[in-house]
């Protein structure tokens, strides 16, 4: 392998990005940011039915928001592409073409009935059905319908060492002169994916565990085609919480999910990063230093479960340290989706602020910060609680407070507030909560002067005198 290696990630775009697919281009990248090397993204798009652009536009937009940017591929180009296998079908037939004439590779006219009692007869016999070379030798009729099959090692292993699990050998007697084109002159996933990685000059290939049953059958084309291949590392699945393969069962899968839900790709990164693969103790890392610390020697041999709550965990560490202006742009989407009136920057970022110890993504921040954008209704609960009776009188007393302070900050307003307390006898938290249900409509929010500073005297009387407009009781 180059010092400078050449890695891929090649999604096919019948659906979005999933969690597993996410893990294998991030462990890519890393690869390949690590060592100084080139991250190339190819798009498998051979499934005429499933593949769709708005898929693959939907998997472009989520390696963008992971920050997975790709050296190689679609929209940068490249001086190996084209990068979708759909454009790529005259370099397939004349790599095909080239094995039939060089005696590597049979057409095969075996008709889908003769295959199908072939493998029922294996089947009534208890034994594992492999094509039993029936046209290996046939004289070409290339007037009948036909398929091509390369022509595998009759004798030998297959033997390759994966970087994750190890040295791994397969006897020739355990594979069959495989379909390399099907009737319609099509070339199948194994035959396109060693051609692609061969002309992008990919010298490890490192992809998801369900792909290691198919590297033995690809490693006999390379041999038939003369060329070394590179090396392999197969990651561990991704299991749900009851140890079966993830599925939308377990949780959402698509990536472009947890960002509508306002995860933070940095978050999400950090999480994929530690499904199999660890560094000592360490839980977070800053994106820096998952490129430092990489290797392929960390992954380890057993399949992650997907820990939800630690995704969340993650994000809530990121919001919480997260600088508040940095913070505001990155909600302002959430804002208007929410549909709530748009502040100032300065005045976002002061919400984010007083906030962010407080929600675990973007979408809760907006959610409980509500009362801050505009006014909303007083929880009725709340209202008959802290706004009658006694509550009431104090209220109305903290009002004149505010209104009589020199300023509203929490320099004015602690002695003022504490020695009305005092007065009464009561707690702090007896005039408190009658201001804060009138201010925010509920009896949560950041600490009451913080409030009180945020919506200034005018706001801040108008707000009470609405709460005590209203009979709750």
């Amino acid at each position: 392998m180059s010092n400078r290696p050449r890695v891929r990630f090649a999604p096919s775009p019948t659906g979005s990005l999933h969690i597993g697919g996410a893990r294998t281009a991030l462990f890519n990248w890393l690869y390949a940011r690590h060592h100084g090397g080139t991250f190339v993204l190819r798009i498998e798009d051979t499934d005429k039915e499933r593949s769709t652009p708005e898929n693959t536009q939907a998997i472009l937009e989520a390696l963008r928001w992971l920050g997975l940017d790709w050296d190689e591929g679609p929209e940068v180009g490249g001086p190996y592409g084209p990068y979708f296998q759909s454009q790529r079908m005259d370099r397939y037939r004349e790599v095909i073409e080239r094995l039939l004439a060089e005696g590597k590779a049979y057409r095969c006219y075996c008709t889908p009935e003769e295959l199908e009692r072939k493998r029922a007869q294996a089947q009534a016999e208890k034994r594992q059905y492999r094509y039993d070379r029936t046209c290996r030798d046939r004289v070409d009729q290339p007037d009948l319908p036909y398929t091509v099959r390369l022509k595998v090692p009759l004798e030998g292993t297959i033997a390759f060492e994966d970087r994750v699990y190890g040295r791994i050998e397969v006897s020739c007697d355990a594979l069959q002169d495989w379909i390399i084109a099907r009737s319609d002159g099509t070339p199948v996933y194994n035959f396109v994916v060693v051609v692609d990685d061969i002309d992008m000059k990919i010298d490890l290939v490192m992809r998801g565990e369900d792909g290691l049953n198919n590297t033995p059958t690809q490693l006999t084309l390379y041999q038939a085609l003369g060329v070394e291949p590179p090396a392999f590392a197969h990651l561990p699945f991704i299991l749900g919480p009851d140890r079966s393969k993830l599925s939308k069962r377990h949780a959402p899968v698509s990536v472009l999910h947890y960002r509508d839900q306002g995860f933070l790709p940095d978050a999400m990164v950090n999480f994929l990063a530690r499904i199999g693969w660890s560094y000592g103790d360490q839980e977070i890392f800053t994106r820096e230093e998952l490129i430092e610390k990489f290797s392929i020697e960390n992954i380890g041999k057993t399949a992650g479960v997907f820990p939800t709550d630690k995704l969340v965990w993650l994000n809530y560490e990121r919001i919480r340290a997260m600088d508040p202006q940095r913070l505001a742009e990155l909600v302002k989407p959430f804002v208007e989706k929410a549909g709530l009136p748009l502040p100032p920057d300065d005045r976002l970022a002061w919400i984010c602020r007083l906030q962010q110890d407080r929600a675990k993504t973007l979408v809760e921040l907006v959610e409980i910060s509500r009362y801050f954008f505009t006014r909303t209704p007083i929880d009725p609960k709340a209202g008959q609680k802290f706004l009658t009776g006694p509550s009431r009188e104090l209220l109305l007393e903290a009002r004149a407070a505010i209104e009589a302070a020199s300023d509203v900050t929490e320099a004015s307003m602690k002695p003022a507030l504490e020695g009305l307390a005092a007065r009464h006898g009561v707690g702090l938290g007896k005039i408190a909560q009658p201001l804060r249900v009138a201010l925010t409509g509920g009896t949560a929010s950041p600490g009451i002067y913080d409030v009180i500073e945020f919506f200034g005297r005018e706001e801040c009387l108008r707000r009470i005198d609405e709460a005590l407009a209203q009979n709750f009781g």
